[in-house]
């Protein structure tokens, strides 16, 4: 962030805001314009690029730790994006976010032990701050839903291990969705540079 970014007025702030959502609504619009079989064909490659991502990942996090496995497969689907470089921001989102939330709901076992409700409610409070203070803001709702993990999910063993395991299997996830993604938007580069080049 450059100095002049790191101090803008709050005014400035606001209408930057407010032109971000513009574009995301345009972008929604364009995509829901485009013909029957672009669409498909983007749907058919974000289909691949889920199904492979969460397989691939699913049957590592099998080898790793068979119970817990599901969470590889769920991360997997959850990174994934139509884009890599959103794909990207998606995966250190949920790595960031796990992180910070494992790190919260240990600290809220320490505070009132699981199933409390304050610590839990410390904990939710604390990693979104931590989040978006980290400027990752899209991470707190993966945060907060670990901290919840950690603390309100009954679970047999030490709670640091639900912590230790919820970290690993999104990690695996998160990387194999990342291979996938970048080898296939490979293909579908060449893919839509060929369908560019057919005449209409």
């Amino acid at each position: 962030m450059t100095e002049p970014e790191a101090h803008k007025p709050p005014e400035e702030e606001t209408r930057a805001l407010r032109r971000v959502r513009r574009a995301q609504r345009l972008l929604d619009q364009l995509f829901r314009g485009l013909p029957l079989a672009s669409r498909m064909r983007v749907g058919a490659f974000m289909a691949f690029k889920a199904v492979l991502a969460s397989t691939f990942a699913y049957g590592v996090g099998f080898l790793l730790n068979p119970e817990e496995a599901f969470w590889a497969a769920i991360s997997a689907i959850a990174v994934t994006q139509p884009h890599y470089g959103d794909t990207q921001h998606s995966g250190r989102d949920r790595v960031l976010g796990t992180t910070f939330g494992g790190i919260a709901g240990m600290l809220g076992l320490w505070i009132g032990g699981d199933g409390d409700l304050l610590s839990f409610a410390v904990a939710l409070g604390l990693v979104t701050l931590a989040c978006w203070t980290a400027n990752a803001g899209a991470a707190a709702r993966i945060g907060g839903i670990t901290s919840a993990i950690v603390l309100l999910v009954p679970a047999a063993g030490p709670r640091w291990e639900v912590a230790a395991w919820r970290l690993g299997e999104v990690i695996c996830g998160t990387a194999c969705a990342l291979a996938v993604g970048w080898l296939v938007s490979r293909l579908e580069h060449r893919v839509e540079e060929k369908a560019e080049g057919e005449p209409g």
